[in-house]
This record gives structure tokens, C-alpha cells and sequence, in this order.
């Protein structure tokens, strides 16, 4: 499957089952070098999994996805090393001090010691992890981890970076850094495919969007596009418009503080 037409992310006709639930169901997907694109969907729509089975982390039962011109199955090797993986739930080598780990991931990925060493220190200072550089990640609070797997996912500048939930545990603080170094990163060309809950976010930082229900990708495009088709003034409501959320829970009517 390889052609130099393919865009920078794609997908063909994914379908995942586990035991009688189909998690995803005919996906198709085309993201283009330079966008953020925002991939939405209630829990369980198959956000998640779409993502591993692009990423070579989970095996299609049906279709195809890959990274340019290669295949995610047939040349896994290639695709490793044109992305940059951020799930929402990360293990990462505890024992390893946050320098230690970002060495190891930089020596994995092949560069030479000096450039290890000048990226490590200017990611760990980016994302204000420089005082905690030389402390076990076992010690790390889970923004101080999700940072340093940040760090770890980017260091060896992929052309494609897959964040999912990335703001998940973040402070404020943390997030606002972190958002500049992915805003930063897609203005010199890199591709972004972002899975979060948090609509702001997606409303500061994507593109273009695509909402998943039910394992189906039920509508995708630029950002202001979908405001139009729900006649939405944000995100949010345009979300909850396409997967046909109540805005307000029915009953409830004993919950009423001032009844006691």
C-alpha cells in the first residue's frame, strides 16, 4: 500500500470487535501534514481504540490505516518512527529519573549523545520539569508524568503526534505549557491527532474535528463547518448536538440541598 498520495495520518474501513461489541465499525479517516485534528466522542464511542489500531498498538479485524505512504501492519518499523504516542494511560519505566528516561528514549530512537542531551534539556525546562529532572518518576505527581511522557513521545521530532487525553491530571499551569509546545509544534509543519474531553480545549486548538458514536465516525471537518451544520456558537454544543445529549438529566427532583 505504498503510494505517495496517502496523507499524513489515514484510515480505511477500521473495524475492531471485542467478543459481540464491534468498538469500531468502518472508519475512515485522512488527516493532512500541519493540521490538529480533534477526534470527539462520548466514553466508549472507539476513540481510544481508532487510535491504537492506527498506531500499531492494536491489530484491525478489517481495514487499513498507516503514516504517509506506509502501512501501520506491513511496515510497522517505518511507522514507528515517523509518530509520537501520548495514550491516556502511559506506563513509564518508574524507576528511571525523568532525565534517565528521556535519554533512553532518545538513544532508542538513535540520536547522538549531544543531541539527546540539548533536547532532553530543553524539553524537561519547556515543561518546567528541569528542577525535577534527577528525581524517580515513581516520586512524579501525574502531571509531572504525563509531562515527562510528553517529552518523551516528541523528543525525536515526529512528523505525527497522537495525544490522547493529554490534559487529563494537568494543572493549569502544566496545561498552558503544554498547549504552547503543540501549538508550536503544528506551526512547523507537525501533525496533531488529539482525543480529549475538554471542549474548550478542542475549540482553542483544532482545526478541524471528528465525532465518533457508537464506533462510527458520524461527521468530520473544519472547526467553524460543524458550528454551521449544528448552528452552534462553540464546540461544546455542537458536540452535544451531534450526539444527541440532553442538555439537562430528567428527575432528580429529591436532589435539593434547601429541602433538608
Amino acid at each position: 500500500m505504498a503510494t505517495n498520495s496517502k496523507p499524513a495520518v489515514w484510515a480505511e474501513g477500521l473495524v475492531r470487535h471485542f467478543g459481540k461489541k464491534t468498538a469500531v465499525n468502518g472508519v475512515d479517516l485522512a488527516i493532512e501534514p500541519g493540521e490538529f485534528y480533534g477526534l470527539l466522542g462520548p466514553n466508549g464511542a472507539g476513540k481510544t481504540t481508532t487510535i491504537k489500531m492506527i498506531v500499531g498498538l492494536l491489530r484491525p479485524d478489517a481495514g487499513h490505516a498507516g503514516i504517509g505512504e506506509f502501512d501501520t501492519w506491513s511496515k510497522p518499523i517505518e511507522v514507528k518512527r515517523r509518530i509520537g504516542v501520548l495514550p491516556e494511560e502511559f506506563n513509564l519505566y518508574e524507576r528511571l529519573t525523568g532525565a534517565e528516561l528521556l535519554d533512553f528514549t532518545a538513544a532508542t530512537h538513535g540520536l547522538s549523545r549531544h543531541e539527546a542531551l540539548r533536547r532532553r534539556n530543553e524539553l524537561l525546562e519547556a515543561l518546567d520539569l528541569a528542577d525535577a529532572a534527577h528525581g524517580l518518576i515513581t516520586d512524579y505527581s501525574r502531571g509531572m508524568r504525563k509531562k515527562v511522557a510528553l517529552a518523551a513521545a516528541v523528543i525525536h521530532a515526529p512528523p505525527v503526534l497522537f495525544l490522547d487525553e493529554p490534559f487529563e491530571g494537568v494543572d493549569a499551569v502544566s496545561a498552558r505549557l503544554i498547549r504552547s509546545l503543540l501549538q508550536g509544534y503544528t506551526e512547523r509543519g507537525a501533525t496533531v491527532v488529539f482525543s480529549s474531553h475538554v471542549m474548550e480545549l478542542v475549540e482553542r486548538l483544532c482545526s478541524r474535528i471528528g465525532i465518533m458514536v457508537d464506533g462510527a465516525l458520524i461527521i468530520e471537518g473544519p472547526r467553524q463547518q460543524l458550528l454551521d451544520h449544528y448552528a452552534a456558537s462553540n464546540v461544546e454544543d455542537a458536540f452535544l448536538a451531534a450526539v444527541g445529549a440532553e442538555e439537562t438529566p430528567g428527575g432528580l427532583d429529591w436532589l435539593d440541598a434547601s429541602s433538608g
